[in-house]
């Protein structure tokens, strides 16, 4: 039996998933997407997997600079950031003029006001269906704010 597509993204609008931006910078260009697909595979070694869609082009610079950044956004302040950063192919420079950023070691961009700030190497990145997988290596976490998360849940954001 198939599943039909949006039978499927209807049942999957039901996770409550924490509200990350994934970020990159090197040699192919700056980019910065919203993503609720993250999550941690191993601690030995510490190894995050995003999930990007396929759709943008300029999702592909993930995987040419070699390096994420994982920037998990605080339910203060996170909400307007996630819209800006989930707004399709808009010019890197008009996203990242919203907060405050650094490079991380690996020379992806990290928040200042995220609740923790993962800085990867990329170790594997494949196309599965309508999404990249990035598999990093975790080479730095930088915490921030102890405070509550945003959610993402039934389509909308939503606070702890």
């Amino acid at each position: 039996m198939t599943i039909e597509p949006k039978a499927f993204r209807d049942a999957m609008s039901r996770f409550a998933s924490a509200v990350h931006i994934v970020t990159t910078d090197g040699a192919a260009g700056r980019r910065g997407v919203t993503a609720t697909a993250v999550l941690g595979v191993s601690d030995r070694p510490a190894t995050l997997l995003v999930c990007l869609n396929a759709a943008s082009a300029a999702n592909e610079r993930f995987g040419a600079n070699g390096n994420f950044a994982v920037n998990v956004l605080a339910a203060e302040r996170g909400e307007s950031l996630a819209r800006i950063f989930a707004g399709g192919d808009a010019d890197p420079a008009e996203r990242f003029a919203h907060g405050t950023w650094s490079a991380a070691a690996t020379g992806a961009p990290l928040l200042a006001d995220a609740l923790v700030g993962f800085d990867c190497r990329l170790v594997e990145a494949r196309r599965i269906a309508t999404h990249h997988l990035l598999i990093g290596e975790v080479e730095a976490v930088h915490e921030g704010a102890d405070a509550p998360p945003l959610l993402y849940h039934a389509r909308g954001y939503r606070l702890l």
